[in-house]
């Protein structure tokens, strides 16, 4: 049923073409309708789908539970496995090594790969691959060693899993880590014919004492915020139904775009942002305290699970430029702002903690391509406040 793949080094180009029964597989990009179907979710926010479909109707608002996905029940099932796992919790798993920790991640796409399916675009899915777990070791301080893929279908088409290897070698670049290895699963009749699922492992290392766990993080203390390409890899779920009732295509311009010629699928398939040597340059220079990945959860969930407690969060809305496919995905979709701030990254993927005294030189040392905003702060109480 599974084939398996040696752990290897993919760095060199291959000799010969590799064997049916070790990587990979082609067939021509199909064009699908789209299924209603839920997205990954964090494994500290746990991975979630569904296939139900939304019961609000055609004037109310559209939520992330109405599309299929209920962030609550991903958050109880992890309450439940902390009482047999008690060190699940944090962005990234710690495993004590030597003077070091090793910093595990694992995560997917979520039906981000619906609309690769749709669009054909399978050559940058492999960057959101990476993405999703490299950026949620970094919060730890960790630099990633070493990446493993699982890629799972029906049918090995080769020609286009190599696209989406290529991806996942990208990301793996950007991010200074190894593809070392993975596993090529082909399961007839498991998956829809063209359709595939990924997912990815992550391993990164931190010395001991120079781990970023926010247990120093006060009142006072200043939210950064690191730029989003766009949605990134979560909310997809939701997304998806938006654009359906929109009545657009993919190769429909974006409406809403600034002036700026990007179609619908350009822009919900925009690469998921590997944050790593950005934010390791920022940790090296001193000030930050804790790490946040804004993913599945949005803002809501995801900052305060880097607080100690009877800490929160007041966010300064107007602070940075919410991208134009998060304003027509609430327009369209009805969406009120708590939604959108629970469901999508609004345009912000990685929060810092940061010193009041570090935050100035923090800005002013991003410039160019690597912006960074001041987007709020540190307060008593717990939750996030947005003014």
């Amino acid at each position: 049923m599974t084939t398996s793949r040696v752990l290897h080094f993919l760095r060199g180009p291959a000799t010969s073409p590799a064997p049916a029964d070790r990587r990979r597989g082609p067939r021509q990009p199909q064009r699908l309708r789209f299924a209603p179907a839920g997205d990954g979710m964090r494994r500290v926010s746990v991975a979630c789908s569904s296939s139900s479909s939304s019961t609000s109707g055609e004037d109310e608002g559209m939520t992330y539970k109405g599309a299929g996905v209920d962030i609550d029940a991903g958050t109880e099932l992890v309450r439940r496995i902390r009482k047999m796992a008690p060190g699940i919790g944090g962005f990234g798993g710690l495993y004590p090594f030597g003077n070091h920790f090793l910093v595990a991640g694992t995560d997917g796409v979520g039906t981000k790969l619906k609309l690769a399916f749709e669009t054909g675009i399978h050559d940058t899915i492999g960057i959101d691959l990476v993405a999703m777990s490299v950026n949620d070791i970094v919060t730890s301080g960790a630099e990633p060693m070493f990446f493993l893929d699982y890629f799972a279908t029906s049918k090995l088409d080769v020609d286009l899993a190599e696209k989406v290897i290529k991806g996942i070698v990208d990301g793996c670049e950007q991010s200074d880590c190894v593809l070392l290895g993975g596993e090529t699963a082909e399961m007839p009749d498991f998956y829809a014919e063209g359709e595939y699922d990924l997912s990815g492992f992550a391993v990164g290392k931190v010395k001991k004492d120079k781990l970023i766990d926010g247990k120093n993080i006060v009142k006072g203390d200043v939210l950064i915020g690191l730029p989003s390409s766009g949605v990134h890899s979560n909310g997809f779920s939701l997304a998806r139904r938006v654009l359906e009732k929109s009545g657009l295509s993919l190769s429909d311009q974006l409406p809403r775009n600034d002036g700026v010629t990007t179609t619908v699928g350009e822009a919900l398939m925009a690469p998921t942002v590997i944050y790593v040597k950005q934010v390791l340059e920022i940790i090296s220079k001193g000030g930050v305290k804790g790490l946040a990945h804004i993913t599945g959860g949005g803002f809501t969930d995801n900052i305060p699970r880097v607080f100690p407690s009877g800490l929160g969060a007041k966010i300064f809305t107007g602070s940075w430029e919410v991208p134009p496919v998060f304003k027509w995905l609430q327009q369209v979709g009805n969406i009120d702002d708590a939604e959108m701030r629970r469901t999508f990254n609004m345009g912000i993927g990685m929060v810092l903690v940061v010193s009041r005294e570090s935050a100035d030189r923090i800005i002013e040392d991003t410039h160019g391509s690597n912006p960074a905003y001041r987007i709020g702060e540190v307060i008593e109480g717990e939750g996030v406040h947005y003014v």
